[in-house]
């Protein structure tokens, strides 16, 4: 069996939920080894942290730069692989082009940067680097996401004809109609969150969906944003239109102010032949609609399902998996590139994703500000 991969993190320290998320993934298939990191901007809470969860601390850096120096020190069947980057978004940017230039693949949380010009960049590092780099879009790890989207790519639903995506959030009700926290919060503040809050950290993933779904590309969109208050620079819900061809339309809803709602990412795609309804809220359930026939209800871990779905399923029918078993199957599938292994070009969102994804955010901030016009995408 081949060796470990050794794996460091930067950021995801603390009480950290992502850092937790991308941790127990990278555990859940015996492929890594978390061997070092960076987990806090305070080189001493960073030790605190390693020695809380059992990592050796002799491989703990005060920052990027101490760890690529230290990791390139050591010979190469010894240093760190494989970085994920865990951080607030405008860091992803410097943290991913800097370990690409130094010879280490990349693990990248969402959005891949904070502007589509940095994203066009780091594409063209990768390019030159000839590294793996992975963007954490996590959802489609779900093993039923990834067989709606093996059977839309083998025809089942035939001609697309609408897409519907949603992601409803209420988190932001608690800090946004307080006038000294929402100034506070990183999330939105554009030095640090990018140009979009909701769009950007949330819609982005509905609009990640439909392109890994339907293997289909949004051309252009129109979009209105709510900001709710007038001192508040980032948007907290907003609805877009999506034209992907002239007969093939859609809707993106995203929100964080949407009262009572958790985390609704839901996504439905509707063809000549049927629709798939998928809800990451009750993952485990793949709704096919049809004009006539009954209503089906697809389910992980049978026979009936595609490989790309049964790669993705670890524990038989009827035994719920989640989102730690849909980001563990993005790090399986970043192993088997790292180690020149075949995969399916669906087991992880790459780079093109990730520049996909802030091209989408700004065309949303464009259209809204230019008086809600539609904007094309690259």
């Amino acid at each position: 069996m081949p060796k470990k991969i050794r794996l460091g993190i930067l950021g995801g320290g603390g009480d950290s939920l992502i850092g937790v998320l991308h941790r127990v993934a990278s555990f859940i298939n015996d492929n890594y080894q978390i061997t070092g990191g960076v987990f806090n901007a305070q080189y001493e809470e960073s030790l605190k942290f390693a020695e809380e969860i059992d990592i050796p601390t002799n491989r703990i850096y005060g920052d990027l730069d101490a760890l690529i120096e230290g990791e390139l020190k050591l010979p190469e069947e010894e240093r760190i692989q494989v970085c994920s980057v865990l951080t607030p978004n405008f860091l992803h940017f410097p943290m991913a082009k800097k370990l690409l230039e130094n010879g280490f693949h990349v693990i990248c949380e969402k959005p891949l940067t904070t502007t589509y010009e940095e994203a066009k960049i780091l594409q063209d590092t990768l390019t030159k680097a000839k590294k793996v780099f992975a963007v954490t879009h996590t959802y489609t790890g779900y093993p039923m996401v990834r067989e709606m989207r093996e059977r839309i790519k083998e025809g089942e639903l035939g001609k697309i004809h609408k897409v519907d995506a949603q992601y409803y959030q209420g988190w932001i009700n608690a800090i946004i109609h307080d006038k000294e926290k929402r100034s506070s919060v990183w999330r939105l503040d554009p030095k640090k969150a990018g140009i979009s809050s909701c769009m950007g950290d949330i819609g982005v993933h509905a609009f990640n969906m439909i392109e890994f779904t339907t293997g289909l590309r949004i051309q252009s969109l129109l979009c209105d944003f709510n900001y709710l208050y007038d001192d508040n620079v980032m948007d907290v819900d907003g609805t877009v239109l999506v034209r992907m061809d002239k007969h093939v339309k859609g809707v993106i809803r995203s929100s964080q102010v949407a009262t009572g709602e958790e985390n609704g990412l839901s996504i439905a795609i509707y063809g000549e032949k049927g629709a798939f309804k998928w809800e990451q809220e009750n993952p485990n359930y793949l709704y096919k609609l049809s004009d006539t026939e009954p209503l089906q209800v697809l389910k992980p871990g049978h026979a009936y399902n595609s490989k790309l779905s049964l790669d993705g399923t670890k524990l038989p029918p009827g035994h719920p998996e989640g989102i730690f078993d849909a980001m563990a199957n993005i790090y399986l599938g970043v192993s088997k590139a790292i180690r020149g292994q075949e995969y399916n070009d669906g087991e992880f969102p790459t780079m093109l994703d990730g520049v996909r994804g802030l091209n989408f955010i700004e065309g949303t901030v464009a259209s809204h500000k230019q008086g809600n016009v539609w904007v094309n995408l690259d």
